[in-house]
């Protein structure tokens, strides 16, 4: 590990503030910003705002113009050194003639791991790295996941009561909890690739899993309509129950109708893709790892699923889940009420499925709890 001094921590403290603002528009591109230095002052700075547009330091050397030469480059993430929809930011760096480089982290991709700083040295342009990489991770889990494992990053939002019901026993649940909370899923919806829900949320609760930008509170005051992307709808149907006429079918952007036969096919809007995915070894269900696995042949490296307990249950059981967000409302409602999760019977303690709380907060009058599986 290199030594940094304040100013390093500082500056790339602003690179990853600027990272950050590509939140909710880059995925699944990871969000990285970059500052360019020059005698202790910053004279570039800019971040990457969505897939096809300028990596950060295209718009940070830009900004810098002449100034970049002989400067400093802080980045959040290592300069890519490929071609594909824009050119290698390894090499802008090299035709700007900065001096320096100081990554917060290499590139998790095990086949060009190392190849941006390499083009750095072979043009006599020094670099280090590891400066606030913790913080630099937390920035792109799914990028990271995709990258070094081949899966995405998978999410999990559940709501319910103190007591742990997600349902009145005759399905009515609008709304257990608050607006305020069902601002913030908007906000999870907003920065992923794709949420999975099940056929019975589109039939019975005529979910539409969409982002809606006049929900989206305070983000619109950074962000416009059109920036904001919509994930991919990825609705698990092994039982061929939906059809056209659905509200889900109403909203037009991309859908996934998981299915492993298709019979009786109907006439789908142009935006909804079939794809067959076969049932799990001795089950009736859609083998749930191999729909992960191509969703991230897909390129979507960032997933929630926002469904009922049933299919929440599964992923989790069959351990398939990261990072579980749990909405409880200050309401108790009885012993008759849904579950929380339906999961195979738990015979001893030690069987259970442990999780370590990353961060407890108040949304409104709820409490959000966000919590991470051990493995």
């Amino acid at each position: 590990m290199s030594d940094f001094s304040q100013q390093d921590y500082k500056f790339m403290q602003r690179a990853i503030s600027l990272a950050k603002r590509g939140h909710f528009t880059t995925s699944p591109n990871p969000r990285v910003g970059c500052v360019i230095v020059l005698n202790g002052e910053i004279v570039g700075e800019g971040f990457h705002h969505k897939t096809g547009q300028g990596h950060a330091e295209v718009y940070a050397l830009k900004q810098a113009g002449i100034k970049a030469k002989g400067a400093t480059a802080y980045v959040t993430l290592e300069p890519c050194s490929h071609y594909g929809l824009t050119p290698p930011c390894a090499e802008a760096l090299v035709k700007a003639q900065v001096s320096h480089v100081i990554a917060a982290m290499v590139d998790p991709n095990p086949k060009v791991s190392g190849r941006g700083l390499e083009i750095l040295a072979a043009a006599g342009i020094t670099s280090q790295f590891g400066l606030l990489e913790q913080d630099a991770r937390a920035l792109n889990p799914g990028f990271i996941r995709l990258m070094t494992t081949q899966l995405p990053y998978v999410r999990c939002k559940l709501a319910a009561s103190l007591d742990g019901k997600t349902a009145m026993a005759n399905g009515e649940s609008q709304w257990i909890t608050s607006a305020e909370a069902r601002t913030d899923v908007q906000r999870l919806r907003a920065q992923s690739c794709a949420v999975i829900c099940g056929a019975d949320s589109v039939i019975f609760d005529q979910a539409r899993m969409n982002v809606r930008w006049h929900a989206l509170g305070e983000l619109k005051r950074d962000y416009a309509e059109a920036d904001i992307r919509q994930p991919i709808r990825v609705i698990i149907d092994g039982q061929n129950r939906l059809s056209p006429d659905l509200a889900i079918f109403q909203e037009a952007s991309k859908i996934l109708l998981i299915r492993h036969t298709i019979e009786n096919d109907q006439l789908w809007p142009h935006f909804v893709e079939q794809v067959l995915i076969d049932k799990a070894e001795n089950s009736e269900h859609i083998n749930l790892s191999l729909l992960l696995m191509y969703l991230a042949k897909q390129g979507l490296n960032d997933v929630l699923i926002e469904s009922g307990g049933q299919l929440s249950g599964a992923f989790i059981s069959q351990d398939l889940v990261d990072e579980l967000i749990l909405y409880q409302a200050p309401k108790l409602m009885g012993n008759d009420g849904k579950g929380l999760v339906n999961m195979p019977a738990v015979v001893q303690l030690s069987e259970a499925k442990n999780l370590e709380i990353k961060d407890i907060r108040m949304v409104g009058k709820d409490i959000r709890l966000t919590a991470m599986f051990r493995r």
